[in-house]
């Protein structure tokens, strides 16, 4: 966009994205860019105010080492080096990196040396941050002097006279204190830059790219229920009507009802052609014995694009797939236009074909869950649509660990309808970020009554999160837990276990495969 005010360029942490999210959560339009862009390239946008360097798993040292052009630095344009972008600023300007002894994971205590640098502008001189670095910097670059320490590292740098400044933390994670106020200090107190950002914005700007996009071209969405969807199918029929399809798979992997819920529902919100396939069978024909998670997310992947060709042969204008991909989704999958490490793929990002018949059009794909969640809001749906929780795009796939079966799933939509239910009876369900059940590939003995019983595991999972990229479990409680276990064991034939699941992302993710 020509208004493009911040850049951040991309040296693969699985943070990256969210440089970007804090940047226009406090109302500036940032882009997140490859490293491999030239000053050259840089100086083509015309607003830019400042440049971020983000993390990265490499060591700077490295022969292979992700670099820089170093025409960059000198643009005149404030530079925030953060963890691998520091340390690369440092070693390009003279200073010194290499292994750690006391390497830094987690959470970490910051010591300000200096409390008057603009970076830390109403900062307290001790905070709580997030470290993720087996290097550290052990000779200062030339020019540039320590603002900040921790009892293992320099932690902060800067160059006042070239407005250049590093961080060995990752201010855009939420388990840094005050890490927003940090970003915003570099974003207008460095870089001056002018609020220009909003959903509002946002929305302009999509509806108008979908008209000259699509023409008078049809475009197929696959409505799952879930927020995502919703609001993608909300913003592109606000651009192009009834130019648009909705296709509703039931996969027999939806959660309990959610057919005849979703049909009802959308039909009465939505002013667009709404088309229900039941292709279970399908499903579970094609995942018979599969177990690997990658492989039952791209055959699940691969089964709705033969869906959607199937129902694109009796549309004969049908040029576009639309789906409702988001930024997390993106990060998750592969690099293939990023330099980040593949953690997971995603139906919609990585389990397509290369001989898509379809060209894909995915307007929510530079926004996090909430900025999502606001443009649903300004499009008008419905708030129980708006705040359900995130279902991933392979359903109950995933969450099946090891091998699909229909009896499996019929376990566990039960399961996670009693689960939710109880929720919104204690008033929980709009307090926590997402919450499901997982059922586990093991059996074990009960006792029920007099008898002895040998049947599945199930794992219940509750977390809070602002962006989805970091998460903590949610203290939900006891009686709630407790009354949710008995429930279970007592209407769910072939369940004698319930567990909960505590584990904080990183190091876990949300979803167990």
């Amino acid at each position: 966009m020509e208004d493009t005010q911040i850049i951040i360029l991309d040296y693969g942490s699985q943070y990256t994205q969210l440089l970007s999210r804090r940047v226009r959560e406090i109302g500036v339009f940032s882009e997140v860019i490859s490293f491999t862009t030239t000053a050259i390239d840089l100086k083509k946008y015309k607003n830019l105010k400042g440049i971020i360097l983000s993390g990265g798993p490499s060591s700077v040292y490295a022969q292979d080492a992700y670099t820089i052009d170093k025409e960059i630095f000198n643009l005149n344009i404030p530079i925030l080096g953060v963890c691998y972008g520091m340390q690369l600023m440092a070693e390009i300007n003279g200073g010194k990196v290499e292994l750690a002894d006391n390497q830094e994971f987690g959470k970490a205590t910051l010591f300000i040396d200096k409390t008057s640098d603009k970076l830390f502008k109403n900062i307290s001189d001790k905070k709580q941050v997030w470290m993720s670095h087996a290097d550290h910097l052990i000779k200062m670059p030339e020019g540039f002097e320590q603002i900040a320490h921790s009892d293992a590292s320099i932690a902060a740098i800067s160059n006042d006279a070239k407005k250049m400044y590093g961080i060995q933390f990752h201010a855009e994670v939420t388990h840094t204190q005050e890490g927003t106020q940090m970003i915003e200090n570099f974003v207008y107190d460095i870089c001056e830059a002018k609020k220009d950002w909003s959903m509002n914005i946002f929305i302009d700007h999509k509806v108008k790219e979908i008209k000259e996009v699509v023409k008078k071209e049809e475009v197929i969405l696959g409505l799952s229920g879930g927020v995502d969807s919703s609001v993608a199918a909300a913003l592109i029929s606000k651009a192009i009507g009834k130019q648009l399809t909705c296709i509703f798979v039931d996969t027999g992997l939806l959660r309990k009802d959610e057919a005849k819920k979703v049909m009802d529902a959308y039909s009465k919100l939505f002013d667009m052609n709404i088309k229900l396939v039941d292709a279970s069978d399908q499903f579970y024909k094609a995942l018979e014995n599969v177990k690997d998670p990658e492989d039952k997310r791209k055959i699940i992947g691969k089964q709705f694009v033969d869906v959607f060709n199937e129902q694109a042969k009796l549309m004969k204008n049908a040029k576009f797939l639309a789906q409702g991909t988001i930024y997390p989704d993106v990060i998750e999958s592969s690099s293939k236009n990023h330099s980040s490490k593949m953690i997971k793929s995603h139906h919609n990002v990585g389990g397509l074909p290369d001989n898509l018949n379809f060209e894909l059009l995915e307007p929510l794909r530079t926004l996090f869950k909430d900025e999502v969640r606001e443009v649903g809001k300004q499009l008008g749906l419905d708030e129980k649509i708006i705040n359900r929780h995130p279902f991933p795009g392979p359903g109950l796939g995933i969450r099946i660990i090891n091998e699909v079966t229909k009896e499996k799933a019929d376990i566990l939509r039960e399961v996670d309808d009693i689960f939710i239910s109880k929720l919104f009876k204690y008033d929980l369900y709009n307090k926590v970020s997402q919450a499901f059940a997982t059922i586990l590939p093991v059996k074990t003995v009960g006792v029920m009554g007099d008898n002895r019983t040998y049947d599945y595991v199930v794992a219940l999972r509750s977390v809070n999160t602002i962006d989805f990229m970091t998460a903590n479990a949610s203290h939900l409680p006891w009686e709630l837990l407790e009354e949710v276990t008995n429930e279970i064991i007592n209407k769910v034939s072939g369940v004698n276990r319930v567990v909960y699941d505590i584990t904080s992302k990183p190091p876990g993710t949300i979803e167990w495969e």
